[in-house]
């Protein structure tokens, strides 16, 4: 009587979703999509814009706080508090070749700070974009997406700029003391701002495996069943992203992708279907 009663309430809802798609596609053609599409665009490019009038102005202070990790590193004592920060004795400088490298690096963080700034209202019209095909009880999760996305991000930032960059960075420089570096800021820059990206799209883990197991994609049962494929894959993926060769900067990056591969299957069970949808 139980699993009829489930049968009923998946019927039930896979009905009122297929109204809800109906009703959608007789209210909005395809040229309303397009304008609904064009117009959540157009919001997203003025918040990057106004974003971007913001950081460009503060773009000093940006670059001061990237090249941070460069001249700082971390030591392990015996002792408390066991980790401490270390500077560089002789500061590194960075250069430029080209007249117009400093501008056009200038112009790239304040780019990509304002695009971080914007995230919140990029995903809210996402959401926007993709609400009117979901069920109304679908919808509440607007406001929950938008803040997860946002804070798993700003960790995921947060995680590289405070370990990973300063170890990497220590390492790279350092491997030789015979050979002094002569580093450009334009390489620099892009050196820094793709491993920013890296981990902070990494960190969006959990949240892409609720949402697959709330769609029906996957299941709990399925990403434990498969773990050591996920261990295998995740040293994988350290190994091509990490710029050493070094087992322990492989591992800053594999451990918090597995860790975050348990957190998205915790989120799962928590959050996803019970019982995946019948064809």
């Amino acid at each position: 009587m139980e699993s009829r009663e489930k049968k009923k309430r998946r019927i039930g809802r896979l009905e009122v979703r297929k109204v809800v798609e109906e009703e959608n596609s007789e209210r909005m053609p395809l040229t309303a999509h397009l304008e609904e599409l064009r117009k959540r665009l157009l919001v997203s490019i003025v918040a990057v814009g106004i974003a971007l009038a913001v950081t460009f102005n503060q773009s000093h202070s940006i670059l001061q706080l990237v090249q941070a990790p460069l001249n700082t590193t971390y030591v392990f004592e015996r002792v408390p508090p066991y980790v401490h920060v270390k500077m560089r004795p002789e500061p590194l400088t960075l250069y430029f070749h080209t007249p117009t490298e400093p501008f056009w690096t200038h112009l790239k963080l304040a780019f990509f700070a304002a695009l971080f700034l914007s995230i919140p209202v990029i995903l809210f019209e996402v959401w926007r974009f993709v609400a009117p095909g979901l069920l109304p009880g679908e919808r509440r999760y607007a406001l929950p997406f938008v803040a997860l996305s946002t804070l798993f991000f700003a960790l995921g930032l947060a995680f590289c700029y405070k370990v990973v960059l300063p170890f990497a960075l220590n390492f790279l420089v350092s491997f030789d003391e015979n050979l002094k570096p002569i580093l450009t800021v334009g390489e620099y820059v892009d050196f820094c701002v793709k491993f920013l990206l890296a981990f902070g799209l990494i960190f969006e883990l959990p949240l892409a495996i609720t949402l697959m197991a709330r769609m029906g994609i996957t299941t709990p049962a399925f990403l434990a069943r498969n773990r050591k494929y996920a261990v295998l894959l995740a040293f994988i993926v350290a190994a091509i992203l990490t710029p050493t060769p070094d087992v322990f900067n492989q591992v800053l990056m594999a451990g918090p992708l597995l860790l975050l591969y348990e957190v998205g299957i915790l989120s799962a069970r928590l959050f996803g279907r019970k019982k995946p949808a019948e064809a």
